[in-house]
C-alpha cells in the first residue's frame, strides 16, 4: 500500500505551469484535461482577462496555463492563460539572454537616461551607455536636455539589440545595442586554461546565474551553483551590470568557458568534514523550503535536508519548522565530498 501511495503524483501547486488539451468550451468557462491531476478550469476573472486568447482556441487544442487555485469551483484546478502567457514570455526572454539573440526593434520613446523599446508586449529600457558609438549622444558639456534631444532623434528608428537583463517582478527588460563580437571565440578561449584566476565584468543577469565578460568577444557563465557555497536564490539581487568580479575558470568546452566565484573561497565542507559525523546532534537554522522538505544550515555554506517524510505533509512540516528559526537535528547522512547531508528533526521535549 505504501508503494502505491508513493506512486500517486502530487497535485500541481499554485504558480506552476501546466499543459493539456481543451475538452470543453462554454460561454463562461474553458475546461482543460490535466492528467493525472484532474480537470483544469478557466472561468470568472481569468476567463475575462483571456477572452482574446480564448476566441482563438478550439476543443482539442493543447494550451498552457498557470495554476492560480486548487480545490475551488467544484474541485477543479483553477488556471490562468494570461499569467501563463506572461510567464512563458519571461522564460523566452531568459532564453534570449542565454542564446544572445539579436532583435530588430523600433524605439518607441526616449528619456534622459536612454531609450524605451517594446518586445513581446513587455517594456524594455536601453541605457544610453549600451548604445553603439554612432548612436551615443556625445554632448561636450553633459547637458541632460541636449542629451535628451539627441536621444529623441532615434525614436521610430529600428535598432539591432539584445536582452541583457530581466526583472519580471518589476516588469522590466534591459537591452543593449552593442553587437556580439564576431571574432573566433575558439581562438580567444585557447588563451585560457582550467584554474586560471581572472577579473571580469558582469554583462548579464539571469535567474540561473550571471554572465561575465573576460575580454572583448569572450563571456563566460557563472552558474547560480557556482556563485557561493551558501544558498543563492536571486543572483540579480547580488550583482549589477558593469560590476567587476573575481572569477576562476572551471570548464572549457566547445568554445565556451564556465566560471566560478565560490571556487576562490575556502570550501566550508572541507572544514566541516573534521567537525561533524553521522549521528551527531547539531543546531541548524531553516533557510529554505522545497518539495522534498526543509533545508537547514548548520553553519555558513553547510546545509542539510530535513525530509518531508518525517512529518507526513508539507503543512505539518511548516507547523513544526519555521523559516529563520533554529532547531536541534540529528545528522543521518554526512558526505562532505559530495556536499550532501540529511538531518532528522529532534523535538525540543525529546
Amino acid at each position: 500500500m505504501q508503494e502505491l501511495l508513493t506512486q500517486i503524483p502530487n497535485p500541481p501547486s499554485t504558480e506552476e505551469l501546466v499543459e493539456g488539451p481543451v475538452i470543453s468550451i462554454d460561454k463562461g468557462a474553458v475546461y482543460i484535461d490535466l492528467p493525472p491531476f484532474g480537470t483544469g478550469i478557466i472561468y470568472g476573472r481569468e476567463f475575462q482577462n483571456a477572452r482574446d486568447i480564448i476566441k482563438k482556441i478550439n476543443v482539442g487544442d493543447i494550451v498552457a496555463g498557470k495554476v492560480v487555485g486548487i480545490g475551488g469551483k467544484e474541485g477543479y484546478i483553477e488556471v490562468s492563460l494570461k499569467e501563463a502567457r506572461q510567464a512563458l514570455t519571461w522564460s523566452e526572454a531568459e532564453d534570449a539572454i542565454r542564446e544572445k539573440r539579436v532583435f530588430e526593434l523600433p524605439v518607441v520613446d526616449a528619456n534622459k537616461g536612454g531609450l524605451i523599446i517594446n518586445w513581446q508586449g513587455l517594456t524594455g529600457f536601453l541605457p544610453a551607455s549600451q548604445l553603439k558609438p554612432e548612436h551615443y549622444p556625445r554632448i561636450s558639456d553633459g547637458d541632460k536636455d541636449k542629451i535628451l534631444d539627441e536621444l529623441k532623434k532615434l525614436v521610430g528608428e529600428k535598432l539591432s539589440v539584445t536582452i541583457i537583463a530581466t526583472a519580471p517582478k518589476e516588469g522590466k527588460l534591459i537591452f543593449s545595442e552593442k553587437s556580439p563580437e564576431t571574432r573566433d571565440k575558439e581562438d580567444i578561449v585557447s588563451k585560457y586554461a582550467l584554474g586560471d584566476e581572472l577579473v571580469g565584468e558582469v554583462t548579464g543577469l539571469v535567474d540561473f546565474g550571471i554572465f561575465v565578460k573576460i575580454e572583448e568577444g569572450l563571456e563566460g557563465l557563472v552558474h547560480i551553483s557556482e556563485i557561493d557555497w551558501g544558498l543563492v536564490e536571486n543572483p540579480k539581487a547580488m550583482f549589477k551590470i558593469g560590476q567587476k568580479v573575481k572569477i576562476k575558470v572551471i570548464e572549457i568546452k566547445d568554445g565556451k568557458i564556465s566560471l566560478s566565484i565560490k571556487a576562490l573561497k575556502e570550501n566550508p565542507w572541507k572544514e566541516a568534514s573534521a567537525k561533524y559525523k553521522k549521528d551527531d546532534v547539531v543546531e541548524g537554522v531553516i533557510i529554505k523550503f522545497n518539495k522534498h522538505g526543509a533545508l537547514a544550515s548548520i553553519e555558513e555554506g553547510v546545509a542539510g535536508l530535513v525530509h518531508i517524510s518525517e512529518f507526513g505533509s508539507e503543512e505539518k512540516l511548516r507547523e513544526k519548522l519555521e523559516m529563520g528559526r533554529t532547531y536541534t537535528f540529528k545528522i543521518t547522512l554526512f558526505d562532505p565530498k559530495e556536499q550532501k547531508m540529511a538531518l532528522s528533526y529532534l523535538p525540543a521535549n525529546a
